[in-house]
């Protein structure tokens, strides 16, 4: 196998001058400080530290910046993880979430490694869209707690579970903190909108601003509402340690499903970021390359301490906004972040969780597509595009997304083979408006060559379009024609039937023609040995040679001219 890694940032720095250096230097301030609010609230939200969070920004933003197959994107935790992230803490533990962090790591180099990257295109779009509102959902929810200030000692993370505990919990509703959520909320919403009239504004990211301003207001007064010193102790001022999580053999083989999740999920937020990122600075992303950056952020940041992360598509598009071109721009954003925790740290233990709920409640109602839901747009859609969304949605909310994704890929499956078995037509050549009747039968009235066109892709979902050839319900003749000529495919099923049917005509002493064989059923028929079975004479190459062949197999009938 020929691997080929070679990061993009090798091609960028050709050339690599002060302007572009200003640019990125820019970029990656600002991305840098963005960050370090939407890392701690991630990391709260998916039951996990701050400090974890921090640490997954710096050391998997490093690696994806600097080894990644894109040029301007920005890694590190992101909100679609936390329902995936919060699951696992609840079902393992953090040492396992950390194992399976790993795991998907290697997952995700394997498929980089095997050039896999374009295959998450095929991923249907309706499952995108139903995976990602119902990832939305499930981050909304998982924040009421916080936003309210609600006493629940640990949240099921099963989806009715966790809403009959915050229901009991309503009447411990803190005022204080549902004010100050409020207050959060509104300041974010009001700076983002003014932010796109004001200059000055558009340079301070709305996250950092409300951010602060919650933070020195809390300082200064002591507001009764929790904190991150209050519930986790703070911000430790210092590298953390570097080590291999606790690993427990028995527990390998359960992890590999959620380990397969973060993969799944990692490769597809990935790719799209860079997608979308393309289309912004007119560049074309390497997704081998990409995906094996994601893979080595992933077993590094657990290593740190840290969880999964992935490319997040909204500070990727601030990077492009504030003018970074290439992954230095990253790599600055990581050192910003490590320059933050070294200097700023004993300040952080003032952050309002309060605040850090309303950060992540505006990420998940921007991340949704929720005018895909919308009655008119369904409609502009087929049956299948809205039973798959739907569903794909629903199981996210209700139970998980590794559910959702396989049931959403099966209905989309399920949906194309019927397409496909419905575009895949048989139909009876009328031979008698050329050859006469009296030539195709015999004095009993039963025909001599029936001729027959196929059209569509003979596979096994198509398995029953032949069935009435194989009950010969058509009579019984000395020689029968199929025209493969708008057959664009044949799988093992589909040969399987032309052997069934040249069995049984062989048994009643007739003969099975091909003609006008496409270059993969072809191929196939040959590789197989079908071709020698049925005898090279027996494959035409078009109807008229097929029929002259089928009149020198045929008994003669004395009297009737067959030319």
């Amino acid at each position: 196998m020929n691997i080929q890694f070679r990061p993009k940032l090798i091609d960028t720095l050709r050339g690599y001058d002060r302007g572009q250096f200003s640019g990125d230097l820019s970029a990656g301030i600002t991305v840098g400080v963005l960050a370090l609010p939407l890392a701690m609230a991630f990391a709260i939200a998916s039951g996990m530290s701050p400090t974890a969070g921090i640490w997954t920004a710096i050391v998997a933003g490093f690696l994806i910046s600097a080894l990644g197959g894109s040029r301007v994107q920005i890694g590190g935790p992101t909100g679609a993880f936390i329902p995936i992230i919060y699951a696992i803490v609840v079902d393992y533990g953090v040492q396992n979430l950390l194992i399976a962090t790993m795991m998907s790591g290697v997952m995700l180099l394997a498929m980089g490694a095997f050039r896999l990257g374009s295959m998450i295109r095929f991923i249907p779009l309706s499952v995108v869209i139903g995976f990602t509102n119902g990832i939305a959902v499930v981050i909304f929810v998982s924040q009421i707690k916080d936003f309210l200030g609600l006493r629940v000692d640990s949240l099921p993370g099963e989806f009715f579970g966790k809403m009959e505990a915050l229901y009991r919990a309503l009447p411990t509703l803190d005022g204080a903190t549902l004010a100050l959520s409020c207050a959060s909320l509104a300041v974010l919403l009001g700076w983002n909108r003014l932010a796109k009239e004001v200059a000055w504004m558009r340079r301070l990211p709305g996250p950092l601003a409300v951010l602060v301003i919650a933070t020195a207001v809390n300082a200064f007064i002591l507001l009764p509402v929790d904190t991150i010193g209050s519930r986790f102790g703070g911000i430790p001022r210092e590298l953390p340690d570097i080590g291999l999580p606790a690993l427990s053999f028995g527990l390998l083989g359960k992890l590999i499903a959620p380990a397969l999740t973060i993969a799944l999920l990692g490769a597809i937020e990935s790719l799209l970021s860079a997608r979308i990122a393309d289309s912004q600075i007119d560049d074309r992303h390497d997704p081998n390359q990409e995906l094996m950056a994601q893979g080595i952020a992933n077993v590094a940041a657990p290593l740190f301490g840290g969880f999964a992360a992935t490319g997040a598509i909204a500070r990727t598009a601030t990077n492009v906004r504030t003018g970074g071109r290439t992954p230095v721009a990253g790599i600055i954003h990581a050192g910003v972040l490590l320059t933050i925790v070294l200097a700023l740290a004993p300040l952080a233990s003032h952050i309002p969780l309060a605040t850090l709920s309303a950060i992540v409640v505006v990420v998940a109602v921007n991340m949704g597509e929720w005018h895909a839901f919308a009655p008119k747009e369904l409609a502009r859609y087929s049956t299948a595009y809205r039973t798959i969304l739907l569903a794909t949605f629903f199981v996210t909310v209700v139970f998980d997304l590794t559910l959702a994704v396989e049931l959403g890929m099966a209905l989309a499956s399920l949906f194309f083979i019927y397409r496909m078995s419905d575009l895949t037509r048989i139909e009876r050549l009328p031979l008698e408006d050329f050859y006469g009747v009296e030539a195709l039968a015999r004095p009993d009235g039963t025909p001599r060559i029936l001729a027959y066109r196929l059209t569509g892709s003979l596979f096994f979902g198509a398995a029953n379009k032949l069935e009435n050839l194989l009950l010969m319900q058509d009579g019984h003749p000395d020689a029968v024609i199929l025209d493969l000529e708008k057959v664009i495919s044949v799988d093992t099923t589909g040969l399987d039937i032309l052997q069934t049917l040249q069995r049984n005509l062989a048994r009643r002493g007739a003969t099975l023609i091909l003609c006008d064989l496409n270059e993969q059923p072809g191929s196939l028929i040959r590789r197989s040995g079908f071709a020698d079975r049925l005898g090279e004479e027996n494959i035409a190459g078009n109807l008229t040679d097929a029929l002259l062949r089928a009149q020198t197999v045929m008994p003669r009938n004395p009297g009737v001219s067959y030319v």
